[in-house]
């Protein structure tokens, strides 16, 4: 099974991601914050993370793809962002919102082929 963990403290958001990819066969677990993210990875090995890059309690999206990797070093990353960031400090793919399913659906097979 292919289990992705998708991070995004917007709930609507969070939602609308784990629906999409379960609805193609993904095994999918959430979190809304950096805490909860590597909670959940230490309960066992992910494939991919998906997560926002502006995030609360101080640790942003780009952080915590540091820290998933520490834990799990073949974790793929695609980083989501409403927002105008520094790309240089991402480790993976970088998705600007809006973007469309297909677009996430075509790096998320991409990243797990690879």
């Amino acid at each position: 099974m292919k289990r992705i963990l998708v991070v995004d403290d917007d709930p609507g958001a969070r939602y609308a991601l784990t629906r999409l990819l379960e609805s193609v066969g993904f095994e999918v677990f959430s979190a809304p914050d950096y805490l909860a993210a590597l909670q959940e990875l230490d309960k066992g090995e992910c494939r991919l993370l998906i997560t926002d890059v502006v995030m609360p309690k101080g640790v942003n999206g780009f952080a915590l793809g540091r820290m998933a990797q520490m834990r799990q070093r073949n974790l793929k990353i695609i980083y989501v962002t409403g927002y105008d960031v520094p790309i240089d400090e991402a480790d993976g793919v970088v998705l600007r919102k809006p973007f469309s399913d297909r677009v996430l659906l075509d790096h998320v097979e991409a990243m797990l082929a690879a």
